[in-house]
């Protein structure tokens, strides 16, 4: 099939085998396990020579063709859905890495994703070496023998930084490591990762993909540009997988073996969410641009932060990599966090919840909530003081949340 738009492509990815009734939608597979015509059949395939679904923890049709969907849209080598965003991101690191073994990674991450690599991953012999990413020259000075990965976030949250994609790109490429982004903010409708150096793509599919809010789940999406021998963790996979080592080797053995898989109902919400993801961050983002110049126009507001904006210093990167959509999620900041809280109290259509690109539009103050657990130097250090609220804009009509927030803020 020729090369279509994103939207067209979600809504004409083929099943992997057809459907007898010709559904136009993926039916749900709910089975747990799937018969095989012989023994020899089945010996086959746990050895691998013959492949169909077995055990819907480790595959299962509806999910199949979520990743099949989203491999076609990221135009990748190969999609992992698994149960969570965190699950794409623990596994992704356990597969590159071992006790000993260090990685370097950006200091303004999600909380959770923080905790995991300064916590919890610590304590299995993985050591973490954070940067700001902005200095070349220190990034080279980080990495000695042991290091076996770039982690960042191509757009910080809810700082709203961005990385130089490319400039990582050519240190990781220089030194053999395997560069790894989270790109849950900027979905794959306006940012393609392969295309600028990244080897490994992980996202929280439970924020835009999900279609609003309906379902957790996770993606690791291989980009089919490193090889996979460079890395030790890796290379004995590629004697039998050759360019698929990685995916091998996460589906195989870290995937199978920790329990994360996608559930069959959630690959079918899933794919429904992939179906209409063009459509929701074009409206959420032409809201994002009217709230910031609305914001921007108000003295009670001391500062506006969305890198969509011309006006944002870090604009000239959101076009270069972005298409200037850095995402649909911005920040700002009021007198006090007093302030901030009465502000939040009075609003009647933005919602005080916290989550990223639900079809709502959602407000939360990230210095008491996200940052809650982080000592007030570890706040600082990440950009988060408690004048800050994060807003994560959803598909209502601008005029109302104009119009909410107008009334809030008298």
């Amino acid at each position: 099939m020729k090369k279509t738009g994103f939207t067209t492509t979600a809504l004409n990815v083929p099943y992997a085998k057809q459907d007898p009734h010709k559904a136009l939608q993926m039916p749900l597979y709910e089975s747990v396990a799937y018969e095989f015509d012989s023994a020899e059949q089945i010996e086959a395939n746990f050895k691998g020579d013959y492949i169909a679904h077995v055990y819907s923890r480790t595959t299962s049709p509806t999910v199949e063709y979520f990743e099949l969907k989203l491999k076609a849209l990221t135009q990748s080598r190969g999609v992992i859905a698994l149960s969570s965003g965190m699950a794409a991101i623990s596994n992704t690191i356990l597969a590159l890495t071992k006790a000993g073994d260090n990685i370097i990674s950006g200091n303004r991450l999600f909380g959770h994703s923080y905790a995991l690599l300064q916590t919890t991953l610590s304590e299995f012999g993985l050591e973490t070496r954070f940067s700001d990413l902005s200095s070349e020259t220190e990034i080279e000075q980080l990495i000695d023998k042991n290091t076996r990965a770039i982690y960042f976030e191509t757009v910080t949250n809810p700082q709203l930084d961005i990385a130089d994609i490319e400039m990582l790109a050519r240190v990781a490429k220089k030194h053999n490591l395997v560069l790894v982004a989270d790109s849950t903010i900027t979905p794959p409708n306006v940012f393609n990762a392969g295309k600028f150096g990244i080897n490994i793509e992980v996202m929280s599919t439970t924020k835009y993909i999900s279609g609003g809010a309906t379902s957790f789940g996770g993606a690791i999406v291989d980009h089919g540009n490193y090889d996979w021998k460079l890395n030790p963790n890796t290379a004995s996979y590629t004697e039998k997988f050759n360019d698929n080592a990685f995916l091998a080797k996460v589906r195989k053995n870290i995937y199978r073996n920790t329990g994360g898989s996608m559930a069959p109902q959630t690959a079918r919400f899933q794919i429904q969410g992939l179906d209409i993801l063009e459509l929701r961050v074009e409206k959420c983002y032409q809201n994002c641009l009217a709230l910031g110049e609305y914001l921007n126009s108000n003295p009670k507001v001391k500062k506006v932060s969305y890198p969509g904006l011309e006006n944002d210093d870090r604009y000239p990167l959101a076009k270069k990599y972005f298409n200037g959509v850095p995402g649909t999620i911005m920040s700002f900041e009021l007198e006090s966090k007093d302030v901030c809280y009465s502000f939040m109290n009075k609003l009647q259509i933005i919602r005080r919840a916290t989550n990223l690109n639900d079809n709502k539009t959602l407000i939360i103050h990230p210095h008491s909530t996200i940052y809650a657990e982080f000592t007030e130097v570890e706040r600082i250090a990440a950009g988060i003081n408690n004048r800050m609220m994060r807003l994560s804009v959803g598909i209502e009509n601008v005029a109302d949340l104009i119009a909410d927030i107008s009334e809030a803020l008298k």
